[in-house]
């Protein structure tokens, strides 16, 4: 066709000049250079369209592969496990392998995007999945939300198990994630594969446990808990015995103004870690500084969202008058971030540090909370205007000692 296209052109050319040039054999010369220049004229323009096509062809393709993997991608980003569930993660990971890295970064879904298999969370293998058979009878499930970020998953989530570990030699720990959308993540991108609840359980009880304790990570008695408890109370009669723990703040309460031993032991441990974190030596240093600190959870439309108010509660009860606790979700409605700027700022502290609240330091911690988007919590506090200083601490409760011996205390209660 586009032969075709400059014979024509080139064609009509020729005619045009040996029509101007008829009878007049004083012009022929000035016809001939104006026909070649316009022969030149005409291939030039071919070539620059036959570019032009070529760069649009090779455009379609790069955006068709990386639309694929971020078909693939979407494919996995789900809650249910299936049969195909394994394979699926290995074709994403190959087709994504098989991108270059100008296609990789046109990867773009309904929950796809070039990060899925493309930012760097740290090293997998420093990780253990705890899902070894050989379990015996006694075992200790813990159960977590989990997280994709590897970092965060070994010192946060590893950090617990590794305390319980250590503080029951005579119960085998093992690990549950109740996310299947992340548990897809890390299996595809990294190739650990980590159980869900039913797959745990199952594991238990084909290697013979007669005693099971489940002991959650999860902040409170939320939706994942509730849902995990419905899981576990239908292994009932698999077991001799079946207990689960406490989560990490404890009973929920029936206000507000409610608080336990549970939620003091997690603000006194959360406040002293961010102060050391922040330079100084004590909270009361902090706040002669002008600096405020803002832990930030998650939120939840349930029953239990009143624990977030228990905490804010709790720090007011240990004299904590530069600490606020805030959600991502915003519920309840005086924990969301507008409403946390405001009291901060009308509290007179110019100088903010976000944390959050959270046992593991995942994908809020690090896109809601301290991302470089508009609406995460440092652009926001930053676009207010009101403050000299928005600093971020990018930690889990996991890691905190403190709050690994309480999950500690929790299973002992259990077991007495």
């Amino acid at each position: 066709m586009k032969k075709k296209f400059v014979v024509k052109l080139l064609a009509a050319v020729c005619v045009g000049s040996l029509l101007a040039g008829c009878g007049k054999a004083e012009n022929a010369e000035n016809t001939v250079t104006e026909s070649t220049e316009q022969t030149e004229t005409v291939e030039e323009t071919v070539a620059e369209q036959e570019e032009e096509s070529d760069e649009t062809d090779e455009a379609d393709a790069a955006k068709a592969a990386a639309d694929e993997v971020a078909a693939l991608i979407d494919a996995i980003y789900v809650q249910e496990r299936n049969d195909d569930t394994d394979a699926a993660c290995e074709a994403a990971k190959a087709a994504w392998d098989n991108l270059t890295d100008e296609e990789k970064e046109l990867v773009e879904g309904e929950f796809a995007d070039s990060d899925y298999f493309g930012r760097d969370t740290g090293n997998a293998a420093d990780d253990d999945p705890l899902n070894a058979d050989e379990i015996g009878e006694n075992e200790i499930l813990v159960v977590s939300f989990g997280t994709s970020f590897n970092d965060s998953r070994a010192k946060d989530i590893g950090g617990i198990e590794k305390a319980i570990a250590e503080a029951y030699p005579d119960y085998s720990v093992r690990r549950a994630f109740t996310a299947q959308i992340i548990i897809n993540h890390v299996q595809a991108r990294d190739g650990e594969k980590i159980d869900n609840m039913t797959q745990a359980l199952d594991r238990a009880v084909n290697n013979g446990v007669k005693n099971l304790i489940i002991q959650p990570t999860h902040l409170m008695h939320g939706a994942e808990y509730d849902e995990m408890k419905e899981t576990v109370e239908a292994y009932a009669d698999k077991f001799e015995s079946i207990k689960i723990s406490e989560p990490l703040l404890g009973e929920v309460g029936a206000d507000g103004s409610e608080v336990n031993a549970d939620k003091e032991a997690v603000a006194k441990a959360v406040t002293e870690e961010a102060v050391s974190a922040a330079g100084f030596d004590s909270l009361d240093a902090a706040k002669e500084a002008g600096v405020a600190f803002v832990f930030m959870g998650h939120g939840t439309s349930h029953a239990a969202k009143v624990t977030y108010t228990q905490m804010q509660s709790q720090m007011e009860s240990l004299s904590y008058d530069n600490v606020w606790i805030g959600t991502v979700e915003g519920e309840p409605e005086d924990t969301a971030c507008e409403n946390i700027i405001e009291a901060v700022s009308e509290a007179g502290y110019k100088k903010v540090i976000l944390r959050p609240l959270m046992v593991v330091a995942g994908d809020h911690a690090n896109n809601d909370m301290a991302g470089d988007e508009e609406d995460s919590w440092k652009s926001m506090f930053n676009a207010s205007g009101n403050f000299d200083s928005v600093d971020t601490q990018i930690s889990g409760l996991g890691r905190i000692k403190a709050v690994q011996d309480l999950y500690v205390s929790h299973l002992a209660n259990v077991l007495e």
